[in-house]
Protein backbone atom coordinates (compact mmCIF):
# COMPACT_ATOMS: atom_id res chain seq x y z
CA UNK A 1 0.00 0.00 0.00
CA UNK A 2 2.83 2.39 0.79
CA UNK A 3 4.06 2.44 -2.81
CA UNK A 4 0.64 3.67 -3.93
CA UNK A 5 0.68 6.70 -1.65
CA UNK A 6 3.59 8.58 -3.21
CA UNK A 7 1.40 11.06 -5.10
CA UNK A 8 -0.83 11.58 -2.07
CA UNK A 9 2.19 12.24 0.14
CA UNK A 10 3.51 14.79 -2.34
CA UNK A 11 0.18 16.61 -2.24
CA UNK A 12 -0.05 16.41 1.54
CA UNK A 13 3.46 17.81 1.74
CA UNK A 14 2.28 20.83 -0.28
CA UNK A 15 -0.48 21.47 2.29
CA UNK A 16 -3.25 19.90 0.24
CA UNK A 17 -5.01 18.15 3.10
CA UNK A 18 -7.99 16.70 1.25
CA UNK A 19 -6.72 14.82 -1.79
CA UNK A 20 -9.28 13.15 -4.04
CA UNK A 21 -8.60 10.52 -6.66
CA UNK A 22 -11.00 10.32 -9.60
CA UNK A 23 -11.52 7.62 -12.19
CA UNK A 24 -14.23 6.42 -14.54
CA UNK A 25 -15.80 3.18 -15.69
CA UNK A 26 -17.74 2.54 -18.84
CA UNK A 27 -16.22 4.56 -21.66
CA UNK A 28 -16.11 1.58 -24.00
CA UNK A 29 -19.50 -0.14 -23.62
CA UNK A 30 -22.26 0.07 -26.21
CA UNK A 31 -24.99 0.60 -23.62
CA UNK A 32 -25.63 2.24 -20.28
CA UNK A 33 -24.05 5.20 -18.53
CA UNK A 34 -20.46 6.19 -17.99
CA UNK A 35 -19.74 6.33 -14.25
CA UNK A 36 -17.11 8.28 -12.36
CA UNK A 37 -16.08 8.28 -8.73
CA UNK A 38 -14.11 10.64 -6.53
CA UNK A 39 -12.58 9.28 -3.33
CA UNK A 40 -10.81 11.12 -0.53
CA UNK A 41 -8.76 8.81 1.70
CA UNK A 42 -8.31 10.08 5.25
CA UNK A 43 -4.62 9.71 5.98
CA UNK A 44 -5.14 9.45 9.76
CA UNK A 45 -7.22 6.31 9.13
CA UNK A 46 -4.85 4.54 6.73
CA UNK A 47 -2.48 3.10 9.29
CA UNK A 48 -3.25 -0.61 9.66
CA UNK A 49 -6.36 -0.17 7.50
CA UNK A 50 -8.00 -2.93 5.49
CA UNK A 51 -6.99 -1.35 2.16
CA UNK A 52 -3.95 -3.59 1.65
CA UNK A 53 -4.28 -5.15 -1.79
CA UNK A 54 -6.40 -2.33 -3.21
CA UNK A 55 -5.34 -1.57 -6.77
CA UNK A 56 -6.76 -0.95 -10.24
CA UNK A 57 -10.27 -2.44 -10.26
CA UNK A 58 -9.52 -4.40 -13.44
CA UNK A 59 -6.90 -6.39 -11.53
CA UNK A 60 -9.28 -7.40 -8.74
CA UNK A 61 -11.78 -10.22 -8.65
CA UNK A 62 -15.46 -9.25 -8.39
CA UNK A 63 -15.47 -10.44 -4.78
CA UNK A 64 -12.49 -8.26 -3.85
CA UNK A 65 -13.97 -5.28 -5.69
CA UNK A 66 -17.16 -5.66 -3.70
CA UNK A 67 -15.20 -5.90 -0.45
CA UNK A 68 -13.29 -2.68 -1.11
CA UNK A 69 -16.43 -0.96 -2.43
CA UNK A 70 -18.31 -1.64 0.80
CA UNK A 71 -15.33 -0.52 2.87
CA UNK A 72 -14.89 2.72 0.93
CA UNK A 73 -18.60 3.55 0.92
CA UNK A 74 -19.46 2.56 4.49
CA UNK A 75 -16.49 3.34 6.74
CA UNK A 76 -14.64 6.39 8.02
CA UNK A 77 -11.56 5.53 5.94
CA UNK A 78 -12.86 7.49 2.98
CA UNK A 79 -15.38 9.94 1.58
CA UNK A 80 -16.74 9.06 -1.85
CA UNK A 81 -18.85 10.74 -4.51
CA UNK A 82 -20.32 9.27 -7.71
CA UNK A 83 -21.28 10.95 -10.96
CA UNK A 84 -23.13 9.45 -13.93
CA UNK A 85 -23.68 10.52 -17.51
CA UNK A 86 -26.46 8.58 -19.18
CA UNK A 87 -26.50 6.99 -22.63
CA UNK A 88 -28.59 9.74 -24.25
CA UNK A 89 -26.26 12.44 -23.00
CA UNK A 90 -23.28 10.45 -24.28
CA UNK A 91 -24.94 10.42 -27.70
CA UNK A 92 -25.61 14.14 -27.50
CA UNK A 93 -22.23 15.48 -26.36
CA UNK A 94 -19.79 12.55 -27.09
CA UNK A 95 -18.16 10.11 -24.69
CA UNK A 96 -15.16 12.27 -23.77
CA UNK A 97 -17.27 15.24 -22.69
CA UNK A 98 -19.69 12.90 -20.96
CA UNK A 99 -16.81 11.33 -19.01
CA UNK A 100 -15.57 14.76 -17.93
CA UNK A 101 -19.11 15.70 -16.88
CA UNK A 102 -19.44 12.51 -14.83
CA UNK A 103 -16.10 13.24 -13.15
CA UNK A 104 -17.16 16.78 -12.28
CA UNK A 105 -20.39 15.35 -10.87
CA UNK A 106 -18.45 12.88 -8.74
CA UNK A 107 -16.34 15.67 -7.24
CA UNK A 108 -19.46 17.75 -6.59
CA UNK A 109 -21.05 14.76 -4.82
CA UNK A 110 -18.26 14.52 -2.24
CA UNK A 111 -19.45 15.53 1.25
CA UNK A 112 -16.45 17.86 1.55
CA UNK A 113 -14.70 19.71 -1.29
CA UNK A 114 -11.15 18.51 -2.03
CA UNK A 115 -8.06 20.72 -2.07
CA UNK A 116 -6.36 18.67 -4.78
CA UNK A 117 -7.48 16.08 -7.32
CA UNK A 118 -5.45 13.21 -8.76
CA UNK A 119 -6.88 12.24 -12.15
CA UNK A 120 -6.43 8.92 -13.89
CA UNK A 121 -5.13 9.41 -17.42
CA UNK A 122 -5.21 12.78 -19.17
CA UNK A 123 -6.06 16.20 -17.70
CA UNK A 124 -9.73 16.99 -17.13
CA UNK A 125 -10.80 20.60 -17.75
CA UNK A 126 -13.03 22.55 -15.40
CA UNK A 127 -12.27 20.82 -12.11
CA UNK A 128 -12.85 23.07 -9.07
CA UNK A 129 -9.34 22.91 -7.58
CA UNK A 130 -5.73 22.07 -8.35
CA UNK A 131 -5.44 18.76 -10.22
CA UNK A 132 -2.72 16.43 -11.44
CA UNK A 133 -3.18 13.92 -14.25
CA UNK A 134 -1.39 10.59 -13.82
CA UNK A 135 -1.07 8.11 -16.67
CA UNK A 136 -2.12 4.67 -15.39
CA UNK A 137 -3.00 6.43 -12.16
CA UNK A 138 -5.19 3.55 -11.00
CA UNK A 139 -1.98 1.53 -10.68
CA UNK A 140 0.08 4.30 -9.06
CA UNK A 141 -2.25 6.12 -6.67
CA UNK A 142 -4.29 4.54 -3.90
CA UNK A 143 -6.92 7.28 -4.12
CA UNK A 144 -7.38 6.73 -7.85
CA UNK A 145 -7.45 2.95 -7.36
CA UNK A 146 -10.20 3.46 -4.78
CA UNK A 147 -12.12 5.62 -7.24
CA UNK A 148 -11.72 2.99 -9.95
CA UNK A 149 -13.31 0.39 -7.68
CA UNK A 150 -16.23 2.62 -6.67
CA UNK A 151 -16.90 3.63 -10.29
CA UNK A 152 -16.64 0.06 -11.60
CA UNK A 153 -18.86 -1.53 -8.94
CA UNK A 154 -21.41 1.28 -9.19
CA UNK A 155 -21.72 0.85 -12.93
CA UNK A 156 -21.77 -2.95 -12.78
CA UNK A 157 -24.67 -2.81 -10.32
CA UNK A 158 -26.57 -0.53 -12.71
CA UNK A 159 -26.04 -2.90 -15.63
CA UNK A 160 -27.12 -5.93 -13.59
CA UNK A 161 -30.30 -4.01 -12.78
CA UNK A 162 -30.76 -3.20 -16.47
CA UNK A 163 -30.54 -6.93 -17.21
CA UNK A 164 -33.82 -7.38 -15.33
CA UNK A 165 -35.48 -5.02 -17.78
CA UNK A 166 -33.69 -6.17 -20.95
CA UNK A 167 -32.65 -9.79 -20.26
CA UNK A 168 -32.17 -10.69 -23.94
CA UNK A 169 -28.88 -8.73 -24.13
CA UNK A 170 -27.00 -10.35 -21.23
CA UNK A 171 -26.04 -7.09 -19.53
CA UNK A 172 -25.44 -8.97 -16.27
CA UNK A 173 -22.49 -10.76 -17.90
CA UNK A 174 -20.79 -8.30 -20.26
CA UNK A 175 -22.07 -5.04 -18.65
CA UNK A 176 -22.70 -3.53 -22.08
CA UNK A 177 -19.22 -4.08 -23.51
CA UNK A 178 -19.05 -5.28 -27.15
CA UNK A 179 -18.69 -8.99 -26.48
CA UNK A 180 -19.57 -11.56 -29.13
CA UNK A 181 -22.74 -12.37 -27.22
CA UNK A 182 -23.74 -8.71 -27.06
CA UNK A 183 -23.18 -8.12 -30.78
CA UNK A 184 -25.19 -11.23 -31.62
CA UNK A 185 -28.05 -10.02 -29.39
CA UNK A 186 -27.98 -6.67 -31.17
CA UNK A 187 -28.35 -8.38 -34.54
CA UNK A 188 -31.20 -10.51 -33.22
CA UNK A 189 -33.14 -7.88 -31.27
CA UNK A 190 -31.88 -4.49 -32.41
CA UNK A 191 -30.88 -1.74 -29.97
CA UNK A 192 -32.83 -1.22 -26.75
CA UNK A 193 -33.55 2.16 -25.08
CA UNK A 194 -30.26 2.22 -23.12
CA UNK A 195 -27.97 1.56 -26.09
CA UNK A 196 -25.62 4.31 -27.22
CA UNK A 197 -26.87 5.01 -30.70
CA UNK A 198 -23.83 7.12 -31.63
CA UNK A 199 -21.46 4.17 -31.13
CA UNK A 200 -20.63 2.57 -34.47
CA UNK A 201 -21.70 -1.07 -33.91
CA UNK A 202 -25.07 0.01 -32.48
CA UNK A 203 -25.59 2.66 -35.15
CA UNK A 204 -24.72 0.30 -37.99
CA UNK A 205 -26.85 -2.56 -36.70
CA UNK A 206 -29.72 -0.18 -35.95
CA UNK A 207 -29.60 1.23 -39.45
CA UNK A 208 -29.44 -2.25 -40.98
CA UNK A 209 -32.49 -3.40 -39.02
CA UNK A 210 -34.33 -0.17 -39.77
CA UNK A 211 -35.11 -1.28 -43.31
CA UNK A 212 -36.40 -4.53 -44.75
CA UNK A 213 -37.38 -5.69 -48.19
CA UNK A 214 -41.09 -5.82 -49.04
CA UNK A 215 -42.48 -8.62 -51.16
CA UNK A 216 -42.20 -6.53 -54.34
CA UNK A 217 -38.55 -5.72 -53.67
CA UNK A 218 -39.13 -2.14 -52.48
CA UNK A 219 -37.58 -1.17 -49.14
CA UNK A 220 -39.98 -0.33 -46.35
CA UNK A 221 -39.64 0.69 -42.74
CA UNK A 222 -39.41 -2.26 -40.39
CA UNK A 223 -41.59 -2.44 -37.30
CA UNK A 224 -39.07 -3.06 -34.57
Amino acid sequence: MCDLLDFERQAWGQNYNLVAGIDEAGRGPLAGPVAAAAVILHRDKLQNSELDGLTDSKKLTPRRREFFYQLLMNSDIADAGVGLCEHDEIDRINILKATHRAMAGAVAALPVPPDCILVDGLPVPGLPCHSQAIVKGDQQSLSIAAASVVAKVTRDKIMVKMHEQYPQYGFDRHKGYPSKQHIQALYEHGPCPIHRMSFRPVKEIGNTRDWTESNDGNPQKANI
